[in-house]
């Protein structure tokens, strides 16, 4: 099953870091290009990469993000 979604980020802090990444030295550039298709998969489907079991979710971030679900997306190179 496909569902569409819309990224957005948890952290301000984290956003700038990304874009920071834009600017970058080489590394940092193809890593944000690496994070621009992944984003660009998960808001085809939010259902892209490897599901977490939730027993394993850590407890700080169901608390934190008030999240009930985690996915993993591996990317290029990592």
């Amino acid at each position: 099953m496909k569902l569409p979604s819309k990224i957005k980020f948890a952290d301000d802090k984290v956003k700038k870091a990304f874009e920071k990444l834009e600017e970058g030295k080489t590394e940092d550039t193809q890593l944000h290009e690496f994070l621009v298709r992944a984003f660009e998969d998960i808001e085809k489907n939010a259902f892209w990469g490897t599901r977490i079991s939730k027993k394993l979710i850590p407890k700080e971030y169901k608390k934190k993000y008030e999240i009930d679900n985690l996915w993993k997306y591996n990317l290029p190179n990592a």
